[in-house]
């Protein structure tokens, strides 16, 4: 299935960035829905683009895995056929491992810690250290804090995960932080989930409350714990391919339009954030607020276990000491 609707998508889209009467297309595939903040600041990245360039530069986006999901887009971009794609670092840790930082539950003490690693020399060689996989590191979106909603049962301390499938992203950190709290992990695909919960395939998730109420998990998990287990950016990348085949007045418009969106991402998804909790309230679903200190002792042997990994090992340190 996968290789198919690759070969598709490479046979009638996809070369590389195309021209059209003297403009350049961007072709950008991403997994989320058009209502997204995440979504939102792409279409203003490309009207701050459209106008940096006096016209000759566009972003043709395409929403909700209509390309393929996050690893697909991440394969097309290594090979040039896509050129722009936004997906977590949940993801890209399978491709750029030392990326698998963020994954790690309770790194960052809250919001304004992470904004000053995501923005400072710790972010930069992070982004940096994916060209080595054809993969350009653009720009880090806010996706907020992650926690568990479930169908049945409520979560008010990690002996309530015990026995409980929770869904989780291809990513090892994510599967590792749901076991040692003594769930039991189980990798599947966002755009699958919702029937998977509706089938009791999985007994919960976690996610950020953008993506809770957006993706309408709210109608079938009724109970939200906001332990807030990892703070786990967005990544914007480009294929190198097509990268390197811009002028360097192409790359300042493309930068200046990216450095643009961020500022109006993290507008956008601050607002996003308190919208979807109330929604999700109304809607029924019970918000807990549990003991974090609960969730963060029982996790701490997996930064531990890093201690023989002496570059990831160094990251965990310099995030712990930023100010």
């Amino acid at each position: 299935m996968r290789n198919s609707l690759i070969l598709l998508i490479f046979s009638f889209l996809f070369t590389s960035c195309q021209e059209s009467e003297n403009v350049k297309i961007i072709r950008l595939g991403h997994g989320l829905s058009t209502t997204h903040s995440v979504h939102q600041a792409m279409v203003y990245m490309d009207s701050v683009l459209r106008v940096k360039s006096n016209g000759k530069m566009k972003i043709q986006i395409y929403p909700s895995e209509q390309l393929g999901t996050e690893r697909q887009c991440l394969e097309l971009l290594q090979i040039g056929s896509l050129d722009m794609t936004k997906v977590s670092t949940g993801s890209l840790e399978n491709f750029s491992p030392n990326i698998k930082v963020f994954g790690l539950p309770f790194l960052f003490r809250d919001r304004q810690h992470s904004y000053s690693v995501l923005d400072g020399p710790i972010g930069r060689d992070l982004l940096s250290g994916t060209e080595k996989y054809w993969l350009k590191g653009l720009a880090y979106y806010d996706a907020g804090a992650r926690s568990f909603y479930t169908k049945e049962k409520k979560i008010n301390s990690p002996e309530d995960l015990d026995g409980l499938k929770i869904r989780v992203m291809e990513s090892k950190t994510a599967f590792d932080m749901v076991k040692a709290l003594g769930g039991s992990p189980t990798p599947i695909s966002f755009g699958e989930l919702y029937t998977s919960l509706q089938q009791g395939v999985v007994d919960g998730a976690e996610n950020n409350p953008p993506s809770f109420y957006l993706s309408r998990h709210y109608e079938v998990c009724k109970y939200y714990t906001l332990d807030e287990h990892t703070i786990l950016p967005d990544v914007l990348l480009m294929s190198t391919h097509i990268w390197d085949s811009f002028s360097d007045k192409e790359r300042g418009w493309l930068s200046q339009a990216v450095k643009e969106s961020i500022t109006e991402q993290r507008k956008l998804w601050a607002k996003s954030e308190k919208q979807s909790l109330d929604a999700v309230k109304e809607a029924g679903v019970e918000i807990i607020i549990p003991d974090k200190t609960l969730f963060s002792k029982k996790s701490k042997i997996i930064l531990e276990s890093y201690k023989e990994d002496e570059v990831l090992y160094d990251f965990i340190n310099r995030i712990k000491n930023t100010k």
